[in-house]
């Protein structure tokens, strides 16, 4: 296997059978050639001009990975800029973003002269031969320091595609000894690491900020091995909330980037356990950005008491940052609304969602469509659907760890108002339930009361074991009285088929509740125990039947 360090780009292909040994020419510490002239075949001029003035009051340069996080704008002006800041001099090898220029101008073989400092060179209108580039206006054009470096073009192209392009287009002038970069004084020190790193497969400076500027100036040129260098030194740094939104926010050509996914993984990781308790965390992540709110909601170990709550948190927070209708929209059907598990979510919320204004209207019935498909599908059909997508960054189909637990009810009006409710529960939730633990479900509705079913580790009536409680209760509705026929009943092998386990009637009046505390009439340990008859695939299945009574 490869070391993490070998170039994702690798034009030496056809040279394997030079390196019978297995190893990879990339991986070779050629540190002692690095701008020495024995061991290089052309020069490389930088050009290093004065940095565009950006307005920025309350910070000094954006040093440090803290304050550049603060300045989201900035960063992606200053990547837009990126593609445009590369320039060569007529007379040289010019490459201007990724693109080949194919200039016939002349060459200058003299310039074997050391770096000349503070140079200022202006454009001179169209005469090409004599002038930097056209395109560059007098406030971007001054020159502050000119470096010339001995490189050898086999190890830069072996490391860059960049460079295997600047130095074998077939033209002439990739025959020329002398090429010339133009950068801009802020990327002098990321773009020296990098040549040395191609050289030598370290770097002099490891501080984050360091490694993230070296990680840019990487990207554009290129540079694979020391991309996933970098993130592999900074996913072993201490993750804080603005680098961690930081990495999730570098410009798209390094997110794009495999070397660079790790890192981005691991910040949306961070963020995801961070805020998992997300009600305890409501401003802070009423505050986070898009792609910070977008990590969190990835997770499936929210912690929230049901997928109603996680659409409701995505409402509030696209109203807030997002004021006008058409660009709430955007963001919701092309951003946020994959995210929002709405096969989760109870049927008289995805009725609300059809009638959201905040969604676009053929993306609402879309999604509510497919979750109602998915409500209808049988148990295992739904487990199939989920486990397909568990790889997938869309895991609409899996259920999060709710602090309700959801339902599936069928409801009748005729001959008389009834319904279904079935409540699954997995063997680990029943394990942690012991000692004294409970798990609610979700509200469900009958003759337009709302109901909860309640699952308990209780201690049995006399006193002297624990054993598994179910309990049937009416959220506070005033002083309404509501008269209620129930049974409970649960899947019990051999058969698997549903035993009616204990019937009832009961007056609710709100806030009552009523069942049984020992619903299998079994110890805990029992109905714990590996041989169990009740849990079927390490699931305990169980219904309630409540029709009202007249």
């Amino acid at each position: 296997m490869k070391d993490f360090n070998t170039d994702l780009f690798d034009p030496t292909t056809v040279m394997d059978s030079d390196y019978a040994s297995g190893a990879s020419p990339s991986d070779a510490d050629f540190g002692f050639a690095f701008n020495d002239s024995n061991f290089s075949d052309r020069i490389l001029r930088i050009e290093i001009m004065a940095d565009p003035v950006v307005a920025c009051p309350d910070c000094d340069g954006c040093g440090n990975l803290t304050d550049w996080a603060r300045h989201p704008k900035r960063r992606r002006e200053d990547a837009k800029k990126d593609s445009s800041d590369l320039t060569l001099l007529p007379d040289e090898r010019i490459l201007n973003g990724n693109q080949l220029d194919t200039d016939d101008a002349a060459a200058n073989e003299n310039q074997d002269e050391e770096a000349v400092a503070m140079v200022e060179e202006s454009p001179s209108g169209d005469e090409a031969g004599n002038s930097n580039d056209s395109n560059w206006s007098m406030d971007c054009s001054t020159v502050v320091k000119v470096k010339t470096l001995h490189i050898s073009s086999p190890i830069l192209a072996a490391k860059s595609p960049f460079f295997y392009k600047l130095f074998s287009n077939g033209m002439k002038e990739s025959e020329q000894r002398h090429v010339t970069l133009r950068i801009n004084a802020s990327e002098e020190a990321a773009l020296m690491e990098v040549l040395n790193f191609m050289y030598s497969n370290t770097l002099s400076n490891s501080t984050p900020a360091a490694l993230l500027n070296v990680l840019l100036a990487a990207d554009k040129f290129e540079v694979a091995s020391c991309m996933r260098y970098c993130t592999r030194l900074l996913r072993n740094m201490h993750m804080t909330p603005d680098a961690a939104l930081l990495y999730l926010e570098l410009p798209s050509s390094v997110l794009m980037a495999e070397a660079v996914q790790p890192l981005t993984d691991t910040a949306k990781q961070y963020l995801a356990s961070l805020y998992k308790d997300i009600t305890k965390f409501h401003d802070e992540v009423m505050d986070l950005p898009l792609a910070g709110i977008e990590a969190i909601l990835s997770s499936d170990d929210l912690q929230i008491a049901s997928e109603d709550a996680v659409y409701d948190l995505v409402l509030k927070w696209a109203r807030m940052h997002c004021p006008k209708q058409e660009e709430r929209q955007e963001v919701l059907g092309t951003r946020l609304a994959r995210l929002i598990r709405f096969p989760y979510m109870t049927c008289r919320k995805l009725k609300k969602v059809l009638t959201c204004n905040d969604f676009d209207h053929e993306v609402a019935s879309k999604l509510v469509l497919e979750a109602l498909f998915f409500k209808a599908e049988a148990p295992h059909r739904q487990r199939s659907l989920a486990a397909e997508e568990s790889s997938s960054l869309n895991r609409r189909f899996a259920e999060r760890a709710y602090k309700y637990r959801p339902v599936k009810v069928v409801e009748f009006e005729l001959p008389r108002q009834q319904c279904v409710v079935y409540l699954d529960l997995r063997r680990e939730e029943c394990a942690n339930l012991f000692p004294s633990g409970r798990v609610y479900s979700q509200a469900f509705h009958l003759g337009g009361q709302g109901f909860f079913l309640s699952a308990h580790c209780n201690m049995d009536q006399q006193n002297s074991f624990h054993c598994f409680g179910l309990f049937l209760g009416m959220q506070e509705k005033g002083s309404v009285s509501f008269a209620v026929d129930y049974e409970f009943a649960a899947r019990s092998r051999p058969t698997e088929e549903f035993v009616s386990k204990y019937k009832g009637n009961y007056l609710f009046t709100g806030g009552k509740a009523v069942g049984y505390r020992n619903l299998f009439a079994i110890p805990w340990t029992s109905f714990m125990a590996e041989d169990s008859l009740y849990f079927i695939n390490s699931v305990l299945h169980v219904r309630a039947e409540l029709t009202v009574r007249h």
